[in-house]
């Protein structure tokens, strides 16, 4: 039988094997190699091309990437709207909009604007610290629109300047180099100051993780205020020190943060200066966590209140066997420092470790530590990190707040 002809677009098209064209129907944003049985065309990465059934009826449009394991990145769904610059301008449009309100002067000045996938913009990261805008093109189609997205976020968002930080790994899965600095406007300063519900803080966005600061902890850094009065705190994995930093403003008595990097841990030590931190009540520690978790349970101390926010431990789904001990290990040692009535704020980041498997863990780390706990608050990312529910996989930050004794 004889291939129906391309579709009406012209452009290149995929074909899909038999019966892999449900996530599709779903609204799932992504098609993997294992699912393609064909191309037509010589599309280039990140060109546009015709996501066809194996029946050839039309499915999508999306984002094709040769070299990745993930194919296909969809844009529309809608075998009438055509991918193109007007394209870009209406998606950063509709993503800025449901951000509308949330930044209000002089209490919030920093957040997501463009959440990748789940803002319809799939690869694409774009935060804003005050004047400046942080970008992070992660796949070759956000790559291939990279000027036109440039030109709209500088013609939108009002900023005085636009930097890349497109240096993850990413990058290589997509064939792309790691790229870093000015797009658009002024350079940003050494540390950007940024303003998150009456507390300041100071954000390399140049060299700092990720685009430079969490912004998905945000709303869980303000649940704090409500545990840190009079508490000694032990902020764990604690980078520029913004837990840390936000227990000494709702009251804690002192804060200890511990981090490996001491550049890091002196960046926050000037986030405390700036928030007027009593002098002495925040202190540092530069050390592997998990030694240093040892190390306080050797000599017999205990905190009242204490924060896990590690690195992600798990990079694909091979990993998740040992990622799993590795946040075993640190909660049991977590609850065995907390005092009686204790409370502990846990979080994974990693994405293949699910909302289920790491409640189970932290329980079973609860058991083996032989403390009861419960759980007074299921954790997630910021409201300004939103997850299509098409899209999952976009639920990657997971925390609890628990109660020990």
């Amino acid at each position: 039988m004889r291939d129906r002809p391309m579709p009406a677009s012209g452009r290149p098209s995929v074909i899909l094997k038999q019966g892999r064209e449900e996530s599709i129907a779903r609204r799932h944003p992504w098609v993997f190699s294992g699912a393609v049985a064909g191309v037509r065309g010589d599309p280039v990465p990140g060109s546009t091309v015709d996501v066809l059934s194996a029946s050839r009826a039309w499915l999508a449009s999306g984002a094709y990437s040769p070299r990745s394991q993930i194919r296909i990145r969809i844009w529309s769904f809608d075998e009438g709207e055509a991918v193109d610059r007007a394209f870009v301008a209406r998606r950063l449009e509709q993503a800025l909009a449901r951000r509308t309100g949330l930044l209000e002067p002089g209490d919030l000045t920093a957040c997501r604007l463009v959440n990748a996938e789940s803002d319809g913009m799939p690869g694409l990261i774009v935060d804003r610290y005050g004047a400046f805008i942080v970008c992070q093109f992660l796949s070759a189609g956000a790559e291939r629109w990279k000027n036109d997205i440039v030109q709209g976020l500088a013609r939108m968002a009002g900023a005085r300047g636009i930097y890349e930080r497109s240096d993850t790994d990413a990058r290589a899965k997509e064939g792309l180099e790691e790229r870093c600095g000015l797009l658009w406007g002024e350079e940003p300063p050494e540390f950007v100051e940024i303003s998150e519900h009456g507390v300041r803080f100071l954000v390399d966005v140049r060299r700092g993780h990720k685009t430079g600061f969490y912004l998905d902890q945000r709303e869980n850094r303000i649940a704090l205020d409500g545990f840190s009065k009079g508490a000694e705190v032990l902020n764990c994995f604690s980078y520029t020190g913004a837990f840390g930093v936000r227990s000494l403003h709702a009251g804690a008595a002192a804060v200890l943060n511990v981090d490996t990097s001491q550049e890091a841990l002196e960046l926050g030590t000037r986030n405390a200066a700036l928030n007027n931190s009593p002098a002495g009540a925040f202190q540092c520690m530069a050390g592997d966590v998990f030694s240093t978790l040892r190390t306080f349970r050797d000599q017999g101390r205990s905190f009242d209140l204490i924060v896990l926010d590690p690195p992600k431990f798990a990079a694909s789904a091979s990993q998740v066997m040992a990622a799993s001990r590795g946040y075993k290990d640190i909660n049991l040692l977590a609850f065995k420092l907390l005092k009686p009535s204790g409370t502990l704020f846990t979080f994974s980041c990693s994405g293949h470790i699910g909302p289920e498997l790491f409640r189970k863990i932290v329980a079973d780390a609860a058991q083996d530590a032989r403390r009861n706990a419960t759980v007074i608050r299921h954790l997630t990312q910021a409201a300004d990190h939103p997850v299509a529910l098409a899209f999952p996989e976009g639920l990657y930050l997971k925390g609890l707040i628990c109660r020990a004794w």
